[in-house]
């Protein structure tokens, strides 16, 4: 008998048909507290992380017509918001999240804030319901690491995007300087899963969260993984000494 295909969830290596279960199961547990929980777990730097990104797609204020993207496992609405909000409202995101919970999070969101111009969609980043060339741009922040196959989601981030559209992702990523990255463990694998205990009552699903930021590819790897997927001109950043890495690309 063959044996099923594998992927990783944390440490554990389990059924691949099973990861999707298993990541969407953490989501709906955490999503009410999932950015009070990224405020703390990062002091805050998250915010600045994501600026970032947005900073980088530098989406225009005007034009003959809206500024089409599509924000991938960006439930909560965080990185779509500022999107809309830098395009001064000439930006139009589709957020295409898997997890309902969190989607739920975004719309009641974008309903107190009175944010137009975000669409909420549930959507698996491996099959997006989308024609093929429809985008300008394809953001995904902090969650590729959680999706069972990354190289098939990044082939649907190809697909959609429109000839010119660009790839922009933030992931957590390997730190490389001496010290810091034995600090930046010993935080990451010791605190991090105690205080989501103590605030979200779920020290399991952060456990897994920063063991997800372990098994990821490192830069060099990842930057690979989107050439292969056929992007051009793929480069990355480091941001917070390679506590987090902006990745880039675009299609020919």
């Amino acid at each position: 008998m063959a044996e099923r295909p594998s992927a990783s969830f944390g440490f554990r290596d389990v059924a691949l048909d099973e990861k999707q279960g298993m990541v969407d199961e953490v989501f709906h547990k955490v999503a009410r507290r999932y950015d009070l929980m990224n405020d703390l777990m990062s002091a805050g730097l998250h915010r600045l992380w994501k600026d970032a990104l947005v900073s980088r797609l530098a989406p225009p204020r005007s034009g003959r017509r809206p500024y089409q993207v599509v924000d991938v496992a960006g439930g909560t609405g965080d990185v779509a918001f500022r999107i809309v909000d830098r395009s001064n409202g000439h930006a139009r995101v589709t957020v295409a999240d898997i997890n309902g919970s969190m989607l739920q999070v975004g719309r009641e969101r974008a309903e107190a804030r009175r944010i137009d111009g975000v669409t909420f969609v549930e959507a698996n980043a491996e099959d997006l319901p989308f024609e093929s060339g429809r985008f300008d741009a394809y953001t995904i922040a902090f969650g590729i690491r959680n999706v069972p196959r990354i190289d098939v989601a990044l082939s649907e981030a190809y697909r959609v995007l429109k000839p010119g559209g660009r790839f922009l992702c933030l992931e957590f990523s390997a730190v490389d300087a001496p010290i810091a990255d034995k600090v930046y463990e010993a935080y990451s694998m010791r605190v991090i899963p105690a205080m989501g205990r103590v605030v979200a009552r779920d020290e399991d699903s952060y456990r897994y969260l920063v063991e997800s930021i372990r098994r990821f590819p490192n830069q060099e790897r990842f930057k690979a993984m989107i050439e292969t997927a056929g992007f051009s001109r793929v480069g990355y950043t480091n941001l917070t000494l390679g506590v987090a890495a902006l990745h880039v690309g675009v299609k020919i």
